[in-house]
């Protein structure tokens, strides 16, 4: 008798598997009717993907799990709140080449790609103009062009979307071009993959990491300890073996992670597996999102308790960006 031996999922596999349907969503987590109309209507502004491993991380019938609240559309999204903008951050001022944003002195960020594994609903990007900003081969070379005029830039920061959507063989093709500019010492990866999706850390992408003649550091996207399964400490663990340096960096998010104790387990777990605790941003303002918001004074004394738990290494800098400023501005309990 044959027998079929079923190979584990690829990341392109999974990354196709993703639930794009609010009602799928609703039926699968055996959550209410009721929800499903407001996440019909908010998913046409912004649309909603879940990856199946972080589907699976969910509790089902818990319409308050914490990782449910990230993804699930809500009809609060399409309410008008005074000072929530479609651009909080002001990257349309800071985009001199088409995919490249350049607001702080020695580095530069590069839009790879639009597309995301997950969308999370308190995005900043979810307004972002992606159509325009398409890196094909004649914008990339735009870039590499303006990158090389530039010597005092040492630091490209890939982002998105999420870079790591990408294929192995473009990102080989994007690093090699930016390792052959001379001032260039270091690349940063923003991604969220080895949390929601932990499989795209395959040996070939690290290969790539471990071959570069730039410094890599990722710095993945972790707001709950929830979120941190062994899939992801295994994802983490290739990186590191890779010489990756892996930061981490969470946004503060009522009725997510608002709470001591919340970001206390996160700091400690992420630490357990092989990873430091880098920012906690203040929500930024975006448009279809203020449900998120928790007030800046209400954050201070957050991690003013934080800190009173945790050794300093494991607490985040708590930071806000703001716009036409030259770094993120810090926010110290204490001080106004």
């Amino acid at each position: 008798m044959n027998s079929t031996i079923k190979l584990p999922d690829t990341w392109q596999t999974l990354l196709s598997q993703t639930l794009k349907s609010p009602e799928e969503l609703l039926s699968y987590l055996q959550l209410p009717d009721s929800l499903l109309e407001g996440a019909n209507r908010a998913s046409l502004e912004f649309a909603m993907r879940v990856p199946r491993p972080w589907l699976d991380r969910i509790e089902k019938a818990n319409p308050d799990d914490p990782l449910l609240r990230q993804v699930l559309p809500l009809g609060e999204e399409l309410e008008t709140v005074p000072g929530f903008i479609s651009d909080p951050l002001e990257e349309m001022s800071s985009n001199p080449v088409d995919g490249l944003i350049h607001k702080y002195k020695g580095r530069v960020l590069v839009i790879l790609t639009g597309a995301c594994a997950i969308n999370c609903r308190y995005c900043f990007r979810r307004h972002f103009p992606y159509d325009e900003n398409r890196l094909g081969p004649e914008q990339w070379q735009k870039i590499l062009d303006y990158i090389a005029a530039d010597t005092s830039i040492t630091e490209v920061i890939f982002s998105g979307g999420d870079p790591l959507v990408s294929s192995d063989a473009r990102l080989k093709q994007l690093i090699g071009d930016l390792q052959e500019i001379p001032h260039l010492t270091r690349l940063r990866i923003h991604s969220r993959l080895p949390v929601v999706l932990p499989q795209r850390i395959t040996t070939s992408l690290t290969n790539l990491f471990s071959q570069t003649t730039l410094k890599v550091v990722t710095v993945i996207h972790s707001n709950h300890p929830q979120e941190l399964d062994t899939a992801v400490a295994k994802a983490v663990e290739q990186l590191k073996h890779a010489g990756v340096t892996v930061l981490n960096q969470a946004v503060l998010l009522r009725g997510v992670n608002d709470s001591v104790a919340t970001l206390k387990e996160l700091s400690e777990k992420l630490f357990d597996i092989g990873v430091l605790p880098y920012y906690l941003f203040t929500f930024d303002p975006v448009k279809g999102a203020a449900h998120f918001d928790v007030p800046d004074n209400e954050a201070k004394q957050i991690i003013s308790q934080l800190q009173d738990q945790l050794p300093g290494y494991l607490v985040p800098k708590l930071a806000r960006e703001i716009p036409g400023r030259g770094s993120k501005t810090l926010l110290i309990p204490g001080q106004e």
